[in-house]
């Protein structure tokens, strides 16, 4: 069978940029360590660069919004690429969109994981002529974990910066919570109340949680210590635009905590800058969140939020 067709023109090529290094930290045992991102964006035809010294999409350098996609698993540690194909479409809508490692519980306790969320954050600030990004219009995403420490990002607070890329900003202009554990005092209790009632529940102490290792010894004052890692104890005025999603079948991060993360949202008069959706039928993390009309609803709020003052 032999046949001409004509597919036209109009979708843009996506490069795909691996193992760029945007800090070096020291883990618990004092080891050197560098944390690595990946960046995909819409910036021509980069093989047919190679091959013929050309490239038929042009020299087009506008800059794009960027949106940091920061990846989940329980603080224990998760490879950034592992679900990012799934932000492929938000590069294809003209956003930069750029995927984070951070420092595991295993090598670093909190707060090492949201300072490392802002120093990527002012990475791509600081290099953003190099990734054509404009860096007024920023936003994050995350699953599980990382949805908590997106919402943590969210808050534009003064707290946990470190020394890297200085003098420029890790605030961001908006962000979307997958089924984060924003409450982490909240999880702590349901994982006790899980182990108390289920004796074959998969951890038998609280230090053995996600949330216990990922604040570490001593256990009396875990607590305590999670309130100022949990984004609906300190709330604040300068909070971004927030898309929350979470599935009302969420077995390990229940509903309720989104919930009245929301709900603390709205008591404190900032409403207008929150949405809550609940998704029937979904776990943590199944497939419902990325289904097309998921990811539209993604799509659409980025879209308004930072592609809205710059058309």
């Amino acid at each position: 069978m032999k046949k001409i067709i004509d597919p036209g023109r109009t979708r843009k090529s996506i490069n795909f940029i691996d193992n760029i290094i945007y800090s070096k930290q020291r883990d618990l045992e004092g080891k050197e360590m560098e944390l690595k991102m990946s960046i995909m964006l819409q910036n021509g035809n980069s093989e047919m660069r190679l091959a013929a010294g050309r490239d038929d999409e042009g020299e087009d350098k506008t800059p794009k919004p960027a949106i940091l996609w920061i990846p989940g698993g329980g603080y224990r540690g998760c490879d950034k690429n592992l679900m990012v194909a799934e932000m492929a479409f938000l590069a294809d809508a003209g956003f930069v969109v750029a995927s984070m490692y951070y420092r595991s519980s295993a090598e670093g306790h909190f707060p090492d994981q949201i300072v490392d969320v802002k120093t990527a954050i002012r990475f791509l600030r600081a290099h953003a002529e190099e990734y054509e990004i404009d860096s007024e219009h920023i936003g994050v995403i995350g699953r599980s974990a990382g949805g908590h420490l997106s919402a943590l990002a969210a808050m534009n607070s003064d707290l946990y910066e470190s020394n890297e890329w200085t003098g420029c900003s890790s605030e961001i202009q908006a962000c979307c919570d997958l089924f984060g554990p924003v409450d982490l005092v909240t999880l702590m209790e349901f994982d006790e109340r899980m182990m108390a009632e289920d004796s074959s529940y998969r951890w038998k102490r609280v230090e053995e949680t996600h949330a216990g290792a990922l604040f570490g010894e001593p256990v009396e004052t875990m607590k305590e210590r999670a309130k100022l890692a949990s984004p609906p104890y300190i709330l604040s005025d300068k909070m971004c635009p927030l898309l929350i999603l979470h599935g009302d079948c969420d077995a390990l991060v229940p509903c309720q905590i989104s919930e009245e993360f929301y709900q603390k949202i709205v008591d404190a008069g900032m409403e207008n800058r929150a949405d809550l959706y609940i998704l029937k039928g979904a776990g943590h993390g199944t497939k419902e969140f990325f289904q097309p009309g998921t990811k539209e609803l993604i799509l659409k709020f980025f879209t308004e939020h930072l592609k809205g003052e710059m058309s």
